[in-house]
């Protein structure tokens, strides 16, 4: 298995968008170098918090090159590339491959629903077609589908380039059971924000998160001291930051956390559709929320 040693706060950055519907760039720089100032371990762009079903191949490899070049090496840049077409995903994924990231995160694909063979296949395909380590990413909620315990695991032994996973099941029965039957040196990162230092306790890595877009510093806190076993620790941020966390997803990703960006002065409040703007009344619940932990 490629080495592949990056843990903690892994950040799925939004992707700001201006009032005409165009990339802000000047904004997306902004939030890079928000996350660098504030310990982010890492930075995926073009992921679910990233809007990336509304975006053009273009736009998905404008932002990848720009967050490469912006980061400039400090931390890993790690590339959404997924689709419920093979080829397509492929495709992106040797488009990110050659402008330089460190890793792809490649979803289940979605819609189709394919069989366990079949899901198998995907990923056998995708990993056969680049060199560049390789995240799968399991997110029911989301595809339709499921990348289950046994594929994860013949998946990480069959190819040296799939070096972890993203696990947003929910579930901490299956993130411990990963944890049991993975190979030595395969990662995996929660995939829910809430359940993350759970999850490192019982042995993951860290997170692919949404909630470090707004409090990157103490988010690296939490998973650091997870990580090392500090429940004290662990105790203290979470239960600071836990009902902040639910509120990230009272609307759907990446709703609320632009929402949050947008009041923080980070980002106009501005989204493609099918995303759109915060209910008014779930708007207040998050901003008051904001406003008690002096975010806002």
């Amino acid at each position: 298995m490629q080495n592949f040693d990056l843990t903690g706060s892994i950040v799925a950055i939004a992707t700001p968008f201006k009032a005409n519907g165009d990339i802000d760039v000047d904004s997306f720089d902004r939030l890079i170098d928000f996350h660098l100032e504030n310990g982010s371990d890492g930075i995926v762009v073009c992921g679910t918090t990233g809007e990336t079903p509304a975006l053009t191949g273009d736009e998905d490899a404008f932002l990848i090159e720009r967050a490469v070049k912006k980061v400039g090496g400090k931390v890993p840049v790690i590339a959404g590339t997924g689709s419920n077409s093979t080829l397509e995903c492929i495709k992106y994924s040797r488009k990110a491959e050659a402008i330089g990231v460190d890793a792809v995160l490649v979803v289940g694909p979605y819609y189709n629903k394919p069989t366990e063979k079949g899901m198998y296949q995907h990923f056998a395909t995708v990993a056969d077609s680049i060199e560049t380590p390789i995240i799968l990413y399991n997110v029911p909620g989301r595809t339709g589908s499921r990348i289950s315990v046994a594929n994860t695991i013949k998946l990480a032994n069959d190819f040296e380039n799939i070096v972890g996973i993203k696990e947003a099941s929910g579930d901490l029965g299956l993130i411990a059971e990963l944890v049991a039957k993975r190979p030595d040196n395969f990662k995996i990162y929660s995939g829910d924000d809430f359940l993350s230092a759970s999850a490192n306790l019982l042995g993951a890595d860290g997170c692919i998160s949404v909630i470090a877009n707004v409090i990157p510093a103490e988010f690296a806190q939490l998973m650091k001291a997870s990580l090392k076993g500090d429940i004290t620790a662990v105790n203290k941020l979470f239960y600071q930051y836990r009902e902040l966390m639910d509120l990230m997803f009272i609307e759907s990703n990446p709703i609320p956390v632009k929402t949050a960006l947008a009041a923080m002065g980070l980002l106009e409040e501005e989204f493609r559709l099918p995303m759109c703007s915060m209910e008014d009344a779930n708007k207040q619940l998050l901003l008051d929320e904001l406003k008690k932990q002096n975010i806002i």
